[in-house]
């Protein structure tokens, strides 16, 4: 049975909500579901129920492609002059002993190591801390475009620019203007958390609003720069909460078209100042990744870390609307590890990356940051004196 023969029987059940139906039969005719709406699919959406929505639109929009990509990342510090309650990775300021600074050239050293790997992406986030200032990135960017012209700078958040542009005295579009032409591509999703005042002020009161994270990726939509869009889930919010996220980024869409992909963030409770709150479950993952993929109608993708949230829940995502699983090559980020993260060393091979989206009858195809296909993998076959030894797991329906 094929995903809309899925979706047919679903609407055809007389046991169905009536609301729960409604809202099926708007994703069948492709009518954008309301914030009321979502809310409804959070408090009595099944797994089952929106697995089978989800997965309709997926196949819609992608078949049964899953993307990946060859990066490597850099995190220029773990010091920070913002205290986000949910952050095991930053290091506060006076306590700038137990982190990490590096210099332009300490960056470069990274970015030198993969010379000779087919890597198209370099990853770059971290804390904020006054020395990494807009002279400091300008200065990177141009040292890494000249070094290896075609790698794809996907640099800092939001959070970082708008620390960096203050201290400047620019504007969001000045700013990334300026380090547009010094060599930066495009801009990650990561600051996001949850944009609704009376949860963002409680778990990151001190760092930007919503208002400016949400300007500084309009202000890069107009310079012609492609972004994403993340959300931290699964803490203190209610379900209506991460409607409200969602709706802001999927006006700001409606207005600029520059999101590529919605990255649903899971909260993990170690090494920090919320670690008393307990996590969600997987099931709970997967029904929060079905309702994003049901509601960001307006993003062509949606993305599942695999580094944060195991690589087993990332093939169970496969069949809950996600169809990218991003693609870290090496031990090169340590953000989800330090929360306590499943992987706490995140490196997989381009073969393991392959097999683990072929095991759950997925179709894998390796994309460059703005998804563009760099090689279709579904018909590759590895040395088997190489294979892995992952194994198969059903796709839930």
């Amino acid at each position: 049975m094929n995903a809309t023969h899925r979706l047919d029987f679903l609407i055809q059940d007389k046991n169905l909500d009536a609301d729960l139906k409604r809202i099926a039969q708007k994703v069948f005719r492709s009518e954008r579901v309301s914030f009321e709406e979502g809310v409804i699919l959070f408090e009595r959406g099944s797994l089952g129920y929106l697995g089978v929505l989800a997965n309709y639109i997926r196949e819609n929009k992608h078949g049964d492609i899953t993307y990946f990509n060859r990066n490597f990342h850099i995190e220029p510090t773990n010091v920070c002059v913002y205290d986000c309650k949910f952050c095991a990775y930053s290091r506060l300021i006076k306590n700038r002993d137990q982190g990490w600074e590096m210099d332009v050239e300490g960056m470069m050293d990274i970015v030198r190591k993969y010379d000779h790997e087919p890597v198209t992406e370099v990853h770059i986030t971290g804390g904020v801390v006054p020395k990494q200032d807009l002279a400091f990135y300008a200065d990177f960017f141009k040292k890494c475009k000249a070094h290896r012209p075609n790698l794809h700078i996907k640099g800092l958040t939001p959070v970082e620019y708008y620390y960096i542009f203050k201290k400047a005295k620019l504007s969001h579009y000045e700013g990334l203007k300026y380090l547009q032409e010094c060599g930066l591509d495009s801009m990650p999703g990561g600051g996001a958390e949850i944009f609704h005042p009376e949860v963002r002020e409680r778990i990151a009161g001190d760092k930007c609003t919503a208002e400016q994270w949400l300007d500084i990726h309009e202000q890069a939509h107009k310079l012609g720069m492609r972004t994403n869009a993340t959300m931290l889930y699964g803490h203190i919010e209610a379900f209506w909460h991460r409607i409200d996220h969602m709706e802001r980024l999927r006006q700001l869409q409606d207005k600029t078209g520059g999101f590529q992909t919605f990255i649903p963030l899971k909260f993990r409770n170690q090494g920090h100042q919320m670690s008393d709150i307990p996590e969600v479950s997987v099931v709970e993952d997967l029904r929060n990744y079905a309702i994003a993929r049901i509601y960001m109608d307006n993003f062509d993708h949606i993305k599942a870390y695999w580094a944060m949230i195991s690589r087993d829940t990332a093939q169970l995502s496969l069949a809950f609307g996600v169809d990218d699983i991003d693609g870290t090559l090496d031990d090169t980020t340590k953000i989800y590890s330090m929360a306590g993260a499943e992987e706490q060393h995140p490196g997989m091979s381009t073969q393991q990356l392959v097999e683990l989206i072929k095991n759950v009858g997925r179709h894998p195809v390796e994309r460059d940051t703005l998804y563009q296909v760099v090689t279709d993998y579904n018909d590759v076959v590895f040395d088997a004196a190489n294979k892995t030894n992952y194994y198969s797991l059903p796709v839930v329906e």
